[in-house]
């Protein structure tokens, strides 16, 4: 029901354009993006929490890929008819959201450093896990998984 409700958002073109803006830059493009200008702006100071991010990105990415491999589920669009696709999937599968996961460790992990931008970075956060429901990419059970999986490989981190 949630998935329905949420990707019926797609008949707004102005929405539909803003949450695929949203997907690509949650992608990876807004968080590169982070660690670059925070490298810009604070120089040395910036390495610690880039590389962090760095790490736990690869952490990320090597789990996503394990995971996606395993569970092999369809996703919402292919199985539901009344759920459209907004944008094209950047794989076969749905479970975990990707997306999400990556989004819950760079915002911990940052914010960790960088307090003061937690909220921006949370807020983003919170658009991206929105923005693969309402595309209809991903289950909300995906979404809630990603950020479970990203904020525990973020929390690991930090306690290591």
């Amino acid at each position: 029901w949630l998935s329905v409700r949420m990707n019926g958002v797609l008949r707004y073109p102005p929405l539909l354009h803003f949450f695929r803006a949203v997907s690509w830059l949650g992608n990876g493009i807004f968080w590169y993006s982070l660690m670059l200008t925070l490298l810009v702006q604070r120089g040395n100071e910036a390495v610690p929490a880039v590389l962090h991010m760095a790490a736990v990105g690869v952490a990320c990415t090597l789990a996503y890929a394990l995971l996606k491999r395993g569970t092999v589920r369809p996703r919402p669009y292919q199985v539901m008819p009344a759920i459209a696709a907004g944008a094209l999937p950047l794989d076969a599968y749905s479970f975990p959201s990707g997306h999400t996961l990556h989004a819950v460790a760079f915002t911990i992990v940052a914010a960790s450093y960088y307090p003061g931008h937690a909220g921006l970075l949370g807020a983003f956060a919170a658009l991206t896990a929105a923005s693969r429901i309402v595309l209809g990419l991903h289950y909300p059970s995906d979404v809630l998984a990603g950020a479970a999986i990203g904020g525990g490989i973020a929390a690991a981190s930090l306690w290591v």
